[in-house]
């Protein structure tokens, strides 16, 4: 297994959706069951043997930093402050400047999981997918008549982005300095067939963009990240 030592935390966005308390405290701030989404996906981390976090903030940095120096978490912590927003792949290009090694790790700033980094470790410019999941009851018809009703949220055979990343640094030259690396690198590393994928299923997997998913993550959190 390839060990891969350093992880940029993508932690620069406003968290609109989750106002008004993110008018006042910064998303990564928010507390799961009395802990910060920060402090959860450190630990997640540091767990798979990440030995550095590079946090790209921008929001209210200073709450951030001012939270994770009294901190002991027996991890190095520095950040990539951007003084105006650069989207997902300016934030990846600017931090990942200060990473010496051939490849890093990359997760969104709002996503708690059990997601095994170790299979991403094995594959370069890969992608963490999980199935794709809804909040509503899945109908199988024929013609006008509902022949099964499914409550299941996960649809089969059917990805999602789990918005974990493992990149080689030699991509950084083709991201942009402004702009989402979801909407720019990906989709065209994925025509030039650059990019692979490595499939979790059943893996257990919040991203906090409401008050339900905070109430749904922290019902089972503690299961989640030991």
């Amino acid at each position: 297994m390839k060990l891969i030592l350093k992880a940029i935390i993508l932690a620069g966005g406003r968290g609109k959706r989750l106002r008004p308390i993110t008018d006042y405290v910064p998303k990564p701030l928010i507390p799961i069951n009395n802990i910060p989404i920060i402090e959860w996906q450190i630990k997640y981390l540091k767990k798979f043997g990440i030995s550095e976090v590079i946090i790209c903030s921008g929001y209210k940095t200073e709450m951030i930093e001012n939270y994770l120096k009294n901190k002991k978490l027996g991890i190095k912590i520095t950040f990539s402050i951007e003084n105006k927003p650069l989207g997902t792949g300016g934030a990846i290009k600017k931090a990942a400047r200060k990473i010496k090694e051939k490849s890093f790790l990359v997760i969104n700033g709002d996503i708690i999981t059990n997601i095994d980094l170790k299979k991403l470790f094995e594959k370069e410019n890969s992608i963490a997918a999980i199935q794709l999941r809804t909040k509503f009851g899945i109908l199988q018809t024929d013609n006008d008549k509902i022949i099964k009703f499914d409550e299941k949220k996960e649809i089969a055979n059917t990805w999602m982005n789990a918005g974990i990343y493992h990149l080689k640094k030699e991509m950084l030259k083709d991201l942009p300095s402004i702009g989402d690396i979801e909407k720019t690198l990906f989709p065209d590393y994925a025509k030039k067939e650059k990019l692979s994928t490595v499939k979790f299923r059943n893996a257990k997997w919040h991203s906090i963009d409401s008050y339900k998913d905070i109430e749904e993550c922290s019902a089972t959190i503690e299961k989640i990240i030991k």
